[in-house]
């Protein structure tokens, strides 16, 4: 995974920021949910006022980190991941099948949120 430069701002208030370094598009989410309705409308708010990019051809790579705290309901990785992939479409990539491959991580922390890495595979970039 291509590693983010930390000085490039992100973009975005409240609950949903991103920002592009590059070809890696970087999405936070302040919200777990496996509902794909809510980080679509989250994300697509965000990426027609802040943040102008367009889905590309080829093949992709993502990265989810979800960081729940302990106390939060039990929620399976596979539906967030679903959700998250659905929020992105037409933005980042035009379909989820050009996803080739996909990390899902779930870690435990003081507050919920989802971080979001797409990139496009190998050369592509």
């Amino acid at each position: 995974m291509p590693e983010p430069e930390s000085h490039v701002p992100w973009r975005g208030s409240g609950a949903t920021k991103g920002r592009q370094i590059g070809a890696l598009a970087e999405f936070l989410i302040l919200e777990v949910t496996s509902q794909s309705k809510v980080y679509k409308q989250k994300l697509d708010r965000l990426l027609r006022t802040e943040m102008k990019i367009r889905p590309r051809h080829g093949e992709f790579e993502v990265e989810i980190l979800i960081d729940l705290n302990r106390d939060y309901p039990a929620i399976d990785l596979d539906n967030v991941a679903k959700a998250v992939l659905d929020g992105i479409k037409g933005a980042v990539f035009f379909d989820d099948a050009q996803v080739m491959r996909l990390v899902v991580e779930k870690r435990w922390a003081e507050s919920e949120r989802v971080l979001v890495r797409a990139w496009p595979r190998g050369d592509q970039a």
